[in-house]
C-alpha cells in the first residue's frame, strides 16, 4: 500500500544497509566497520564538545575541522566540503554534478547505493560490466559521459585502478564530472588528489567511517576545485545548513590531528588482511586482491548463500548479494587478528566435514 506516495519513489528499491543485529552477539565482519576504537584525540574531543555549547547550532560551514583538512591534505580550505557520511557527500554530488539530460556511467559491480541515488534524482545512467577478472576497464568509460563515479578500490571486490588509469578518466571526460569515491584508499591504495590541480573535472570523495573508526558519527568529506565545491555547497544549504553536529565535527578534527594513531590502526588492519588472504587461499578459497579492509571471496565447492547460512550460525556476519557474476562471492570485512583466526577455524572446520562426507 502507497497511498499518498509521490510518483517518483512508488517503483523505487531503496539501499539495504548490512545488517546490524540486535537479538545476540556477533563477530560484524559484514559491513567494514573499522575493529578498533576511535583516536584517543578523537575521543578526548568529543567528550569536550558535549557540554553546555550543545544549545547552539553548529558552524553550517565547519570552518575548524575544513581547515584541519586542508592542512593535512595541503590544499586550501575552499577546496573542501564535509558533509554528514560519504553517503550524504555522494548523494550531494549526484545533484550537483550530473545533469538529467546525460547519462553518466558506473561499474556494474559497485556500492550499490549508485544506482539508488541515480533512480532518486532521475539522472540516466550506463552500468559498465567489469571484466571477467573483476577489473574495470577504463577505456569503457571513456567520451561523451554525463560524468563518471566509481570507488577505488572497487567496492565490493577490494580492486584498486592505478593512479595512471583514474587520470585516464579524468582526462578522458573532460566535459563532465568524475567522481572517485576513495572510500577505502587508505588501506593501501594510491589517492587522486595529487591530480586535483590538473583536472578541475575530478572530485575526491572520503569517508571517515572505514580507517578512522568513526562510522558511529556519519563524517564524510569532499576533495576538488571550488567550482565543484561551490556546487556542493549550494544542494546542502538548500537541503539542510547543519548537517554536521557539534560533537561530530570535534571528534574529526581530533581523528585527523591524531596521525600516529591513524597510522598504526591502518598497518594493523593492512597486515591482518594480508594474513587473512593467505589462510583463506590454503583452504581453496579464490581471494580478489584487495587493498580495502575487506576481501572478496569463494570457493569452489561452496555457493556463496551456504557459506553465509553456515557462518551466521556460527555466530559470524559477512555480506552476500546474490547478484549475477558474484552470486557465489562473500565480502569478508577484516575484524581483528582474533576474530580472523575464529573465522579461518569455523571455515577450515566446515570445509573439513566436507571433505570427510565424501
Amino acid at each position: 500500500m502507497k497511498e499518498f506516495w509521490s510518483s517518483r519513489i512508488r517503483d523505487m528499491v531503496p539501499y539495504t544497509p548490512g545488517e546490524q543485529p540486535k537479538d545476540r552477539t556477533f563477530i560484524k565482519l559484514n559491513t567494514n566497520e573499522n575493529p578498533y576504537p576511535p583516536a584517543p584525540w578523537a575521543l578526548e574531543a568529543a567528550k569536550q564538545a558535549v557540554g553546555e555549547g550543545l544549545r547552539l547550532y553548529p558552524d553550517p560551514e565547519a570552518g575548524q575541522l575544513r581547515a584541519a583538512l586542508a592542512a593535512y591534505h595541503g590544499v586550501k580550505a575552499e577546496q573542501i566540503f564535509v558533509g554528514n557520511g560519504s553517503d550524504e557527500v555522494l548523494a550531494f554530488c549526484f545533484q550537483g554534478l550530473f545533469d538529467p539530460a546525460r547519462a553518466i556511467c558506473f561499474p556494474d559491480i559497485s556500492y550499490s547505493f549508485y544506482p539508488v541515488y541515480a533512480g532518486l534524482f532521475g539522472i540516466p545512467y550506463r552500468e559498465i560490466p567489469l571484466r571477467e577478472d573483476f577489473n574495470i576497464p577504463v577505456e569503457e568509460f571513456l567520451g561523451n559521459n554525463g560524468g563518471v563515479i566509481l570507488p577505488n578500490p572497487n567496492a565490493p571486490t577490494g580492486i584498486a585502478l592505478p593512479l595512471a588509469e583514474v587520470e585516464r578518466l579524468a582526462a578522458g571526460n573532460p566535459t563532465a564530472a568524475v567522481v572517485v569515491d576513495e572510500a577505502y584508499v587508505d588501506f593501501g591504495t594510491e589517492s587522486a588528489l595529487s591530480l586535483l590541480d590538473r583536472y578541475p573535472n575530478l572530485l575526491v570523495v572520503r569517508t571517515m567511517s572505514k580507517s578512522r573508526s568513526l562510522a558511529g558519527m556519519r563524517v564524510g568529506y569532499a576533495v576538488g576545485s571550488p567550482n565543484l565545491i561551490a556546487a556542493l555547497n549550494c544542494v546542502k544549504n538548500s537541503f539542510n545548513s547543519y548537517t554536521l553536529d557539534r560533537i561530530a565535527l570535534a571528534a574529526a578534527q581530533g581523528s585527523v590531528e591524531d596521525e600516529a594513531y591513524f597510522q598504526e590502526n591502518r598497518r594493523r588492519i593492512m597486515d591482518t588482511r594480508e594474513k587473512t588472504a593467505a589462510a583463506l587461499e590454503e583452504l581453496g578459497f579464490r581471494v580478489c586482491p584487495s587493498q580495502a579492509n575487506f576481501l572478496f571471496v569463494s570457493h569452489p565447492e561452496r555457493g556463496g548463500k551456504e557459506l553465509l547460512d553456515t557462518l551466521r550460525a556460527q555466530g559470524i556476519l559477512v555480506r552476500w548479494w546474490g547478484k549475477p557474476r558474484i552470486e557465489d562471492y562473500l565480502r569478508i570485512t577484516i575484524g581483528t587478528e582474533e576474530e580472523m583466526e575464529q573465522l579461518i577455524q569455523v571455515l577450515r572446520q566446515t570445509l573439513g566435514r566436507d571433505k570427510a562426507q565424501k
